[in-house]
């Protein structure tokens, strides 16, 4: 009885801290999506309290009077576009570190381990003067191409972990089928790395999403605004044409893909990370 007792006092000590912590992330988050339903008068006659009725014109004007539904667009061609990207690089690099074994691999991988250390404010100023002497400033693919390179070390980072517990065996009874290196790695090897492949892109994509200064120093005309530079935009105006609902319904765009898409692949997600920071 009293080993019950102490585990139910240990659960509650644990459980407390944590709900009172996920009330505190949460609250704001809820106070948002219950503003984009509010007109302006309710705001700021009730900013705590509940909408009246469920209106989607905050949406709707957010949507089109501001642009958010390109700016919603775009984010997402950087998004996939990086992703992928990105994928393309690293799971032929991690490949040919982890299994081919050359003479400098383990001196690449540890560089790659050591580009994950550096800041990456560092390199926004040449990059910004590179990508303006090849004419590729104020381009969604050439921001995306930005985007995958500078996740390819973490990506690298995940992805030798999980191909490290694949079993030669499989390789080598592939090669005596007479498939090629390429073969191998496209449809033996690839195919094991799901739980990598998808714990490496969920984690790039939100970081692509939410990717803020990079899209601002690169891209230069409206049109092209990724959906951070657009709810920037859409604040500074907000403080002077009092629109707190269109903004908080913008805000609310931005976020529910990524809560989405997080709620759906949360159980990948952390097995992926566990099982990558096992693995290696």
């Amino acid at each position: 009885m009293a080993q019950k007792i102490s585990r139910l006092l240990m659960k509650t000590v644990i459980r407390v801290p944590l709900i009172l912590w996920s009330l505190v992330v949460l609250y704001p988050i809820l106070w948002m999506f219950l503003g984009a339903f509010k007109s302006n008068g309710e705001i700021f006659a009730s900013p705590w309290g509940l909408p009246e009725s469920f209106s989607f014109d905050n949406f709707v004007t957010a949507w089109t009077d501001y642009n958010i539904g390109s700016s919603f667009l775009n984010s997402l061609i950087v998004t996939v576009l990086g992703t992928t990207l990105c994928l393309v690089f690293a799971i032929p690099t991690s490949y040919a570190i982890e299994r081919i074994r050359f003479k400098f691999s383990k001196v690449l991988f540890n560089t790659y381990l050591s580009a994950m250390m550096i800041p990456m404010v560092l390199g926004w100023i040449p990059l910004f003067f590179l990508l303006l002497k090849f004419n590729m400033l104020d381009n969604l693919w050439a921001l995306s191409l930005v985007y995958a390179v500078t996740q390819i070390p973490f990506s690298i980072f995940i992805m030798t972990s999980f191909m490290s517990s694949i079993p030669r065996e499989l390789e080598e009874a592939a090669a005596i089928d007479g498939m090629s290196q390429y073969g191998i790695l496209l449809k033996v090897v690839t195919p094991l790395l799901t739980t990598g492949i998808i714990t490496v892109s969920i984690m790039n994509a939100v970081t692509f999403w939410n990717e803020y200064f990079m899209a601002l120093i690169f891209l230069q005309t409206d049109g092209n605004y990724t959906l951070g530079l657009a709810m920037d935009l859409m604040n500074r105006e907000a403080q002077y044409t009092n629109a707190w609902g269109a903004l908080f319904a913008g805000l609310s765009i931005a976020i529910i893909p990524v809560m989405i898409i997080y709620a759906i692949f949360q159980r990948w997600i952390v097995k992926g990370m566990m099982e990558g920071a096992l693995k290696g």
